[in-house]
């Protein structure tokens, strides 16, 4: 690690030219190309997907690809007024000869007689496609809104619903900015240097850059879901500035000793550079671990977040030392570099003077003109009060650690209540066509209209028909259904028959209740319709694939789950070589996990403070997002682990003294982790300011997590519980030990580094 770091230092010019042209390159190539984002759930052995391949057989493909719906209302007389229909028809012939359209079905024909409200204000027609919406390009979906919305004027609204609609506005990066522009101020106030402030920002915004461009060019080689750049942003930016963060503070820290810019470099990527390595990897474990679920929306996500965090680790174990190279000691403040000048150097070891045998800094027993006429540097301020805060806490371990789980479980309450499911329309950003045409059809027509379903079936037996006319008849009087038009039945390619029954529940696609009614059709109701005719029936449509596409995720959570635990347990391990510090770590990371989905619980679902982020309507979580943030809440937790127990692992090598390990570990770590946190739920926050309730999502379950690990976990409940452990937290079988490779995050202790000889200490120290 400290030849790659002091490589890249000394030839600092190329490593810049060549990070530059990767990002030149991968932004222009991304430009030139275009993205094709595509929201695609392959559930092949789901009722929902044996009923669109079943639609997928009829002939000439009018039920082949997706549809939408133009939905249009006025203020005043009626939607079947002369002056209304002569705008809407040429409106709707326009896009009758639009890309992939097929059919058109005016509410003026016959045949859409059905989609003009009782009241006669609300009306839709429905179009079309020949493919499903992952196929239509993102200019293909403005221009079918465009066209539509054309008709709108003098008391006329039109909007468009459906997937094709969703893609003329995919999400944007929200406020991402504005983080970044906060976490620049919160560097600059915690370094008091602005060069120092600039250098995490430049790397991670190069990377992320690069991140976001190779994520649009990978949507032409696999699917990659629409909702992936704004969460390759959100992590890359989170973990970016923070990995840098922990490098630069570190060199810092050795520039201020005294050490020159090569040794002091040296010095940070031996410790924080392979924390950095491995924190970045473990975060990358974490996210690809989502293909162990076996959905295949997941993986554009996975890879294309594994991308973001990969390259901003590289950058700050590449770009940053070229950068820093640079800058020189010009990442210390005016006053940093005066003092040094004046050959009075800093503790190196923020925090970490002269130690007793209790583990108390001789330093602050004998004052700060002793310490100065002995000649050792004297901690900084801030060390001092983590240090304050560190004995504070270990000093009532059992205080602490029952207070600190008990806040997080009283926080982690609402995950009981937490509902898993696909959010309809009408939780679209206020504003969106999609929102807009939701609330007209819920309007004129129900909730239900919104997300029809569709039974289908191979009418190749006897009594098939009479079947789905009788299933039809009976769902008439269902209490969940609100209206069932009559059974078509048509050709298909092979010559047979497929019949097309649409439902239209009583209740919205997200309602539990209209998820109930799926579950009933297929247990219950279209067994007995179909009872003797062996005939199979179907329920599709886009709400009965979100219902398969839910329930398939929540069967493969535990396993998910269990396989990131695993991993990351491993790899501590291997990094600590204990047994106790990464199961602790999992425990707690588990903790903050849980914590995170109760606020969002509270927040999405049950509406608490909502208003405050634009959340105006409540509705259930999106299946997908908790195996998403379990995956970078694991990752991004490790982070703040390694960097906090490495240097409190460093400290009990050096005295051998668990309780003053924990102490120094902290009053070093401290200010860093409190200030890389607040920079990374900045982030995470700017985020929530955007208008797509997926990202506000995970924005507000990232960054209440963070917020929690930090300045809860690492800085309360860690060193708590390892005081309580005593040396048994570095305990690990002699046979484990032999088997597993090394890998240390420690500089080679020298001088006056080497470990402190000392009496083993008593189990509890």
């Amino acid at each position: 690690m400290r030849r790659v770091v002091l490589f890249c230092h000394r030839h600092a010019g190329w490593v810049i030219a060549a990070w530059l042209v990767v990002l030149v390159g991968l932004t222009l190539a991304d430009r030139a190309l275009g993205s094709d984002y595509r929201d695609t759930v392959n559930l092949p052995a789901s009722d929902s997907s044996r009923a669109q391949d079943l639609l997928s057989q009829v002939q000439g493909g009018v039920q082949a690809g997706d549809s939408e719906r133009i939905v249009f209302a006025t203020s005043r007389g009626s939607v079947t007024d002369a002056q209304i229909r002569a705008r809407i028809d040429p409106m709707l012939a326009r896009v009758a000869g639009l890309p992939h359209v097929t059919q058109v079905i005016s509410p003026y024909s016959p045949q859409g007689q059905p989609q003009v409200a009782g009241n006669g204000r609300v009306a839709f027609a429905t179009v079309s496609y020949s493919a499903g919406a992952n196929k239509v390009t993102t200019g293909q979906a403005r221009q079918l809104v465009d066209v539509a919305r054309s008709a709108g004027q003098s008391g006329l609204t039109v909007e468009v619903s459906g997937q094709v609609a969703m893609r003329a506005s995919p999400p944007s990066l929200g406020g991402a900015y504005i983080g970044l522009l906060a976490a620049a101020v919160v560097l600059l106030v915690t370094f008091g240097s602005l060069f120092s402030m600039l250098m995490p920002v430049l790397t991670a915004a190069v990377s992320v850059g690069s991140g976001v461009a190779v994520v649009g060019l990978l949507t032409h080689v696999m699917n990659v879901a629409q909702v992936s750049p704004q969460i390759t942003a959100l992590m890359g930016l989170g973990v970016g500035v923070d990995y840098a963060l922990f490098i630069v503070t570190r060199y810092r820290q050795g520039i201020k000793a005294g050490r020159t810019p090569e040794d002091a470099l040296g010095a940070a990527a031996v410790t924080s550079g392979r924390s950095v390595l491995f924190a970045g990897l473990t975060v990358c474990v974490a996210l690809l671990g989502m293909f162990t679920v076996r959905l295949n929306f997941l993986y554009g996500i996975a890879i294309g977040s594994s991308v973001a965090v990969l390259l901003t680790m590289l950058a700050a174990l590449t770009l940053l030392p070229a950068l820093l190279r640079v800058i020189g000691k010009r990442v210390l403040s005016r006053r940093e570099r005066r003092r040094l000048a004046d050959g009075r150097p800093q503790a190196e070891q923020e925090g970490r003077p002269q130690a007793g045998r209790e583990g108390r800094p001789q330093a602050e027993q004998d004052g700060r003109a002793q310490a100065e006429r002995e000649g050792r540097p004297r901690a900084e301020k801030e060390g001092r009060a983590w240090s304050r805060w560190a004995r504070a806490i270990i000093g009532r371990p059992v205080t602490s650690t029952l207070a600190t789980v008990a806040a997080i479980v009283l926080l982690a309450l609402p995950l009981l209540s937490m509902r898993l499911g696909i959010s309809d329309a009408g939780l679209d950003p206020k504003g969106s066509t999609t929102r807009a045409a939701y609330d007209l059809l819920a309007e004129g027509f129900g909730p239900g209209y919104t997300g029809p379903l569709v039974i289908t079936g191979r009418m190749d037996r006897t009594g098939a028909r009479e079947a789905v006319q009788g299933l039809a008849a009976g769902l008439a009087h269902h209490d969940d259904v609100a209206r069932v038009p009559p059974a078509v039945f048509a050709p298909a390619r092979d010559g047979g028959t497929v019949a097309v029954l649409t439902v239209y529940p009583a209740s919205s696609p997200q309602d539990e209740a209209t998820a109930d009614l799926v579950r009933d059709l297929r247990a219950r109701v279209i067994p007995q319709a179909t009872d003797g005719t062996g005939t199979r029936l179907y329920v599709g449509g886009t709400t009965a694939v979100d219902v398969d596409f839910s329930q398939a995720l929540t069967d493969r959570l535990p396993l998910f789950i269990a396989t990131v635990v695993g991993i990351s347990f491993i790899l501590l391990t291997i990094v600590f070589r204990s047994l106790l510090v990464p199961l602790t770590a999992a425990l707690m990371n588990l903790l903050a996990a849980g914590a995170a989905f109760g606020i969002l619980t509270a927040v999405f679902e049950w509406g608490w403070a909502g208003s405050l982020i634009g959340v105006d309507r409540t509705g259930p979580i999106e299946p997908y997002l908790p195996v998403l943030l379990f995956a970078g809440l694991f990752g991004l937790s490790m982070d703040y682990e390694v960097f906090l127990v490495g240097r409190i692992q460093e400290e009990w090598h050096r005295l051998r003294d668990n309780r003053a390990a924990v102490v120094r570990g902290l009053a070093a770590t401290g200010r860093t982790i409190t200030a890389a946190a607040i920079i990374m739920v900045l982030v995470f926050a700017s985020f929530v300011m955007g208008g797509n309730r997926v990202v506000k999502i995970a924005g507000l379950g990232l960054a209440s997590a963070v917020l929690l690990d930090a300045v809860v976990i690492r800085s309360l409940l860690v060193p708590a519980v390892m005081a309580l452990l005593g040396r048994s937290n570095w305990w690990l079988p002699r046979w484990l030990g032999r088997a597993l490779p090394t890998l240390s995050l420690e500089e080679e202790p020298t001088g006056a580094d080497a470990p402190v000889a000392a009496e083993p200490a008593p189990v509890g120290r």
